[in-house]
Parts: C-alpha cells; structure tokens; sequence
C-alpha cells in the first residue's frame, strides 16, 4: 500500500509539472498586453515584471517564477485585472464564494442522487425505472450552462422569486439567508449534473448488485427482500459510491467555472475565465495552479478511499 502511494504521488507531481509547464510555455508565446492603467500601480506591474524576467527567454522566465512561488509563495500581481495587487490575496477573497455555492448544490444534490438511483434499481425495467433513465440521459447530455440560462429566464426572469446575480459578502453572510437565496438559482444548475451523474451510477451499481447469487442465498436463509437489500446489496453497492461522493467533496470548486460567471458570483471560477478573457498571465497561472493541484489530489483521495472502504481491495497488487 505505502509502495502504491508513493508512486502515486511521484506520478501526480509528474503530471502536475508537465501540466504546468505546457500552461506557461503556451501563454507566453502571445502577445504580452500592456497595462492600461496609469500611476503608481502601472510602475509597480513594470518592475515585477523586470523582477520575472519578461525579457528574457521563455524557461529562464519559467525558473523565476518556480523560484519566486517555492522561495516566497508569490505568483505575481494583477497586470490587467486588480492591476498592482497581489495574485494570491484576490484569490483568497474569491476561494470562499466558489465553497459556498459548490457545497450547497453538493449536499442537495447528493441525497436526490442516491434516492433516485436506488429507486430505479429497485424498479428496474419498469416505467418508474425508465422515466427516471430518461430523465438521467436528458440532464447529463445537456451541458450545465443550457440549465443555468433556463432558470435565469424562469426564476429569476419571469417569476422574479430570486435575484439575477448572486448577493455580495459586504450586504450578506456567506451562510446567511440573503446570501442562500441569491445563489438557490446557480445551486440548482450545479445540481442538474450530480444529481444526474450520481443517479446513473448508483442505479448501475445497485442493479448489478441485486443480481448477486449470495443475495439469493440471503434469501433462501430466511432474510425478507428489503432486509436482504438493507444489510448487503446497499453496503456492497456503496463501495464504489462513496469515493465518488468524497470525490465530489474533494473537488468542491471545480465544477463551476462558467456558472459563476453566468450569475456574476465573483468566485474563483469567475475570476478563471476573466483571466483567460483579459490574458492576465499572473492569475491565469495561478488560477490553473490551483484547479490542477485540486483534481489531481482528488483524483489520489478518491482511489486511495477504495481501499480504506473495503479492506477486500487491495491497492497495487496485482
């Protein structure tokens, strides 16, 4: 198990740093934008440029900005958004509205995920089972973005039950009750796709359970059907459910990146794209830092979980 571990996190760092590297080697070879803002900010943008090597060729530049992050943990300042303040400070403020409506949509999705799908496998093949997979086919083929566009229009449009853009921290709470309601409407277009995914997953694993010869041995000892289905086919079935729940957990941040900039939530996920939009280079690395970092470690906590789940699996043997 160690000998797995350690080669799996030799092999994160690897993808990591090639991830990274084709990232900035990419990004630098466009056009440096200037700075369109004048003053003493506009001084500061020049000199850290001059302190990263702007003019100098591409992996030189490349090392001082690895020296600069393991050495002082600095990634730069904005040089077209936030222009003169530093990189790491904005994306702390931004962090925790991405938290905020990520666990929301996860801790309403996944109790509906796992019901939906236990229902369907408990009705297979009939009409409940089938309106449930098409419903399933329907919201996980439909990209998230269609969703958030639909219930901008119908509640917050037409029926005006909620705001069209999410409230900020200086009128509310994070966990208060303006601040939940501003953002029910991007909860629910998060929502569409774990709800969905999750169902799908939970009805196949259920399903295939069901059919185990050791649930008929269950039986024929003396177990009801809903006892057989309560003390074994849910505990197997959950084996691979759970790492994809702790996976959900893990990776909270990732699933928005256009939600938030649908209903202007000024959340990293927001700030990712205006990034990319403006080719502010400090915050586009930072930000791809931070999402890569976040689903590799995902990735490692959802296949080390299986062995910690069920002792029956070995990790790294053959």
């Amino acid at each position: 198990m160690l000998k797995y571990v350690i080669k799996r996190i030799l092999l994160m760092i690897l993808t990591f740093i090639v991830i990274m590297t084709m990232c900035f080697v990419l990004i630098k070879m466009l056009p440096l934008p200037a700075v369109k803002e004048q003053g003493r900010d506009v001084q500061l943008v020049l000199q850290r440029r001059e302190a990263m090597g702007y003019n100098k060729p591409i992996m030189t530049q490349y090392y001082l900005y690895w020296r600069h992050i393991l050495l002082a943990g600095d990634f730069g300042v904005g040089e077209q958004m936030y222009v003169g303040q530093e990189v790491t400070k904005i994306m702390l403020t931004k962090i925790p509205y991405s938290i905020v409506v990520n666990l929301y949509s996860i801790l309403i999705a996944i109790p509906i995920g796992l019901l939906l799908g236990i229902y369907a496998a408990l009705k297979k093949n009939k009409w409940q089972d089938h309106f449930i997979s098409t419903l399933v086919m329907l919201f996980y083929s439909v990209p998230s973005y269609v969703y958030a566009f639909l219930v901008q229009y119908i509640l917050c449009f037409k029926t005006g039950w909620f705001p069209l853009t999410a409230a900020s921290r200086e009128v509310a709470g994070f966990f208060s009750w303006t601040m939940f309601r501003s953002m029910v409407p991007a909860v629910i277009s998060l929502a569409f796709g774990t709800v969905a995914g999750l169902t799908r997953f939970t009805r196949a694993e259920l399903s295939e359970v069901l059919t185990g010869d050791y649930l008929l041995l269950a039986r024929t000892k003396g177990l009801t059907r809903n006892q057989a289905i309560t003390r074994h086919a849910m505990r197997n079935a959950m084996v691979p459910i759970l790492p994809m729940i702790l996976g959900e957990f893990i990776g909270i941040l990732g699933g928005s990146l256009i939600i938030e900039n649908i209903f202007s939530i000024p959340g990293i996920g927001n700030l990712y794209v205006t990034s990319i939009t403006v080719r502010d280079y400090n915050f586009f690395m930072a930000d791809t830092f931070f999402y890569t970092l976040l689903g590799l470690v995902a990735g490692l906590v959802v296949d080390l979980s299986y062995g910690f789940i069920d002792p029956r699996i070995k990790m790294g043997q053959r």
